[in-house]
């Protein structure tokens, strides 16, 4: 910026605020009636009476504009008030009320443009009305396409009078901020699910139940039931043969990882895959939180973006959201070795690993994989892929042309690739699923089951 337009700055901030706040402007329909009023005035110069023709409009159009002028209130009288929640889920409709408040009664149309995010679906209702009385109210919807926090700083008010000739503007700061959540409706399902009943986008959950460690009750046999299980002192108490009931012992660790990475900013099916890795992340952090035991997570790309220790609780799942739920990719790879190495000094009691990312990093990466099997030495390590639908269904296009050919084998072999360093994973005795972006969540959940049922942790 040079010297000279650094001095006119402050005139034009003065005369930006002035035809913001302050301004007056005529309406279509004052510039229609002018234009009539010129054609009479045309009209009597026409037939020798221009000269009362042009002084009957013009003390018409004063008279008319003074009264209504004299309706329209003065801006200082007025107060706006924007309500809106606090928090949504990306995706999920929300309503905005914007309330307007006089101290005298008022008969004035008014339209507002509020300061909606860019990233926010623009609302379809009218944002116009009718001002009766000391208040009004206009009402729209919207919702927030992508996570974060955003802001509302500003409404933009005009107020337009009885005779439809003139309107103020201004416009008012009202500072408010909203957070848009990713879709935790797979984790409300799970909260309001029974304890051994699981819905998750529809799907039950399968909760594989095995004889664990830890006694959970003591209840009458029924001929189903394991007979090595039966408790006899129990049987000798009651009368009635009874059986003892095991489950996975509870307080075991869960931490979360999640790839924050270049690679995690793609697209699949309208989201990225770390809003898939987000949502997922949380749906299995709200079963086993509700299975007892103890969950926490670590966020890094080339550095570690957040982390919540292991905690119980489903307050934990609101800590835990609140870290994570307004995370973005970087554009930067992601650094496996500074995380994992992280991950060995914070969390030394052994747990269950859960490591979201693309399985692309496997595959490239090859001093990867050595460290991977120094983690398994120490936890149980589940590696999660999300796998990329485009290209698994430019396998199955019909090869009509030789381009056709020629993309269909390309996918392939990246398909076969991806397939190859999955199953070298697992033949290290790591366990690695690549799924969809649609079933990762169900994925992960029934995963984590398993591993509780078989207690391996």
């Amino acid at each position: 910026m040079t010297t000279s337009s650094r001095k006119r700055w402050p005139l034009f901030r003065s005369l930006a605020n002035v035809l913001e706040r302050k301004m007056i402007l005529p309406t279509p329909r004052m510039a229609w009636i002018a234009m009539t009023g010129a054609l009479l005035v045309g009209v009597g110069y026409a037939g020798g009476i221009g000269l009362w023709a042009l002084l009957l409009v013009n003390v018409g159009l004063v008279v008319v504009s003074g009264i209504e002028l004299a309706l329209l209130p003065r801006r200082k009288e007025l107060s706006f008030k924007r309500v809106l929640p606090a928090r949504a889920d990306m995706e999920q409709p929300f309503h905005v009320e914007i309330h307007g408040r006089s101290p005298k009664p008022l008969m004035v149309s008014w339209e507002i443009q509020d300061d909606v995010p860019q990233t926010f679906i623009a609302p379809k209702e009218s944002m116009a009305g009718r001002w009766q009385g000391k208040t009004a109210t206009i009402a729209y919807t919207t919702a927030g396409k992508e996570r974060g926090n955003y802001p509302f700083s500003y409404l933009r008010i005009r107020l337009k009078g009885p005779f439809g000739l003139w309107m103020k503007q201004t416009k008012v700061s009202i500072e408010q901020e909203m957070k848009i959540f990713p879709d935790l409706s797979g984790v409300r399902g799970i909260l309001a699910s029974m304890q051994n009943q699981f819905m998750l986008e529809g799907k039950k959950v399968n909760r594989k139940e095995r004889t664990g460690s830890e006694l959970h009750a003591i209840r009458e046999y029924i001929p189903d039931d394991d007979p090595r299980l039966i408790n006899w002192k129990a049987t000798a108490r009651t009368g009635t043969l009874m059986t003892s009931e095991f489950r996975p012992e509870r307080g075991k660790v869960v931490m979360l990882m999640l790839d924050c990475g270049r690679m995690m900013g793609i697209e699949l099916n309208n989201r990225t895959k770390l809003d898939a890795t987000i949502e997922a992340a949380l749906s299995l952090a709200a079963v086993a939180l509700k299975q007892g035991d103890k969950v926490g997570v670590i966020a890094f790309s080339n550095e570690i973006k957040a982390y919540v220790p292991p905690a119980t609780g489903m307050k934990q799942l609101q800590v835990m959201t609140e870290a994570i739920y307004d995370l973005k990719s970087d554009f930067v790879e992601a650094s496996y070795s500074f995380a994992l190495q992280y991950l060995m000094k914070v969390q030394k009691k052994r747990s269950l690993i859960v490591l979201f990312s693309d399985m692309d990093n496997y595959m490239f990466d090859s001093g990867l994989r050595s460290l991977l099997l120094r983690i398994r030495r120490q936890h149980y390590l589940l590696l999660l892929g999300l796998r990329d639908d485009v290209l698994h269904e430019w396998t199955l296009i019909d090869t009509k042309k030789r381009r056709d050919a020629f993309n269909k084998s390309i996918a392939y072999k990246f398909t076969m690739d991806r397939k190859a360093a999955t199953a070298h994973i697992r033949a290290a005795g790591i366990d690695a699923i690549d799924v969809p972006v649609g079933e990762l969540a169900w994925n992960a959940v029934n995963r984590y089951l398993l591993v509780k049922s078989q207690d391996a942790l």
